[in-house]
């Protein structure tokens, strides 16, 4: 594409664009630079990419987008905001991709990558091809892609709906963080459904409060549009039972379905029973209402089903099709996952690492639990301090041994951040401290007997712990089936 005509997507810029210059992608990191790029200096949190600008020219450049003056040898075109104009640049050169797609987004702080991949097979199992962006990965149809953030920035994202296009993909499923919706990553995505789950503590440490919070995952809804269009709505499927439910409804202009267990809403219900196998319902909905038997745990799970079948009905796919896929389907990895390798007792992993999720995962074990309850928690560091001594607290009230530990230390020292998870239990004696979390891992294990049950939180799928600048190899169910597999003599 000629510079000339990609900058068409730029209302207002200083600067020559030359139709002489041809663009054959574009780039914001200087090293993924290759002739005939089009480099933009994106003035980040932690680097400018102004300071690579020569670099981008040496690696082939051909002109450059910026909001600093530059002394380059390539054209280059001033704007005043370089994420937003990425934004529109991505959209334009990649053909406007999410305007050929269905596209759901899924924000709150807990359930969206449960819910997307619900929503996503129930999608796949109606016969069409489908895409998934989230916190695990990146998914075209069965690719799957590795990703840094939840939600990428806005260049990945155009370019990786362009390849789902290419790829047949129909309907695409995202999680959108918080951080992705303030700092402008979905710019030009035209979202056709946009769930909200719930909102509690979390981020804190990035928003600073949860007003400042709640408004950020708002931006998703006002980003629905203005306008009605019978054969192709816009609509927000909301949590009736979250008190934010009301500013995303102020937020938006879209039609709203709802779901709940609480308060009366379009999807609901009721008669729940919970074991260790699986939850059963009642389910009303606005065609029909149904009974419902989940291989997923908790009250969570039934929220988590809801909004999924609430956007599968968004989506005009029928219930009754919704309902058989989530019937079949286990779980999500890392979220309340099993791990069994012959031991009796049950051990489970989740990424509960918000004081609201860790209270619902242990709160539903309370529900099957014979015996003792061991949690192991810890926090990660260079995140939101005020969590640690809730989640602390919680493990206490709701774990009858609690293991403190190391989650993802990051650049803090791990022992600080258990000593600040403490200051939430003063003159507790319940729990014990395991700073190693393989250590904490292996007690828990060797600790427990036939009726206990052990919740292992906070990292969920992830398979990797980050202590200092060193990442290193590390999987929750893998270190508790090895513990497993040493008690019992396999190993």
């Amino acid at each position: 594409m000629k510079l000339k005509e990609l900058m068409q997507a730029i209302p207002v810029y200083t600067g020559e664009a030359s139709a002489a210059i041809e663009v054959n992608q574009i780039a914001q990191d200087s090293r993924k630079v290759q002739p005939g790029t089009l480099f933009i200096c994106i003035d980040g949190e932690i680097v400018d990419g102004h300071q690579f600008a020569d670099r981008a020219v040496q690696l082939g450049a051909v002109a450059i987008i910026a909001e600093k003056q530059l002394d380059v040898s390539v054209p280059v075109l001033y704007v005043r905001d370089s994420k937003r104009a990425m934004a529109m640049l991505a959209d334009y050169f990649y053909g406007s991709p999410t305007q050929a797609l269905k596209l759901v987004g899924i924000t709150g702080t807990n359930g969206k990558t449960t819910v997307s991949h619900l929503v996503e097979q129930i999608v796949r199992e109606n016969g069409e091809q489908t895409g998934l962006i989230g916190t695990m990965y990146r998914k075209i149809g069965d690719e799957i892609l590795e990703t840094k953030n939840t939600t990428p920035d806005s260049l990945t994202l155009q370019e990786t709906f362009r390849d789902m296009l290419l790829s047949g993909v129909s309907t695409a499923v995202m999680e959108v963080s918080s951080h992705a919706l303030v700092q402008g990553r979905v710019y030009g995505s035209d979202y056709d459904v946009a769930v909200f789950m719930n909102l509690s503590q979390d981020h804190l440490d990035y928003h600073h409060t949860m007003e400042e919070y709640a408004y950020a995952k708002s931006l998703l809804f006002a980003q629905l549009g203005n306008s009605y269009n019978l054969s192709n709505p816009k609509i927000a499927v909301l949590n009736a039972d979250d008190k934010e439910n009301v500013r995303m409804q102020t937020a938006t202009a879209a039609h709203i379905i709802t779901f709940g267990i609480k308060e009366p809403a379009d999807f609901s219900a009721s008669n729940i029973q919970i074991t260790s196998h699986g939850s059963t319902f009642d389910l009303k909905t606005p065609v029909g209402d149904f009974s419902l038997k989940i291989k997923m745990i908790g009250n969570f799970s039934v929220y988590n089903v809801l909004a999924a079948i609430a956007t599968s009905f968004a989506l005009r796919i029928p219930v009754i099709n919704a309902i058989a896929t989530v019937e079949s389907i286990p779980g999500v990895k890392g979220r309340f996952e099993l791990v069994n390798a012959g031991q009796d007792f049950p051990v489970i992993v989740d990424y509960s690492h918000t004081p609201d999720s860790l209270l619902n995962v242990l709160q539903t074990i309370d529900e099957f639990a014979e015996k003792r309850v061991f949690v192991v928690v810890g926090c990660g560091g260079d995140r939101d301090k005020g969590k640690r001594p809730q989640m602390a607290k919680i493990a206490v009230d709701y774990a009858t041994n609690p293991i403190f530990t190391s989650d993802n230390p990051r650049s803090e020292d791990p022992h600080a951040i258990i000593e600040d998870m403490i200051q939430g239990v003063p003159g507790s004696d319940s729990y014990v401290v395991h700073e190693n979390r393989r250590d904490a891992i292996r007690y828990a294990v060797n600790m427990a007997e036939a009726g206990d049950v052990i919740l292992i939180a906070g990292k969920g799928h992830e398979d990797y712990q980050v202590i200092g600048d060193e990442v290193i190899d590390f999987d929750d169910r893998v270190e508790a089936r090895i513990a497993i597999e040493k008690k019992l003599g396999l190993a």
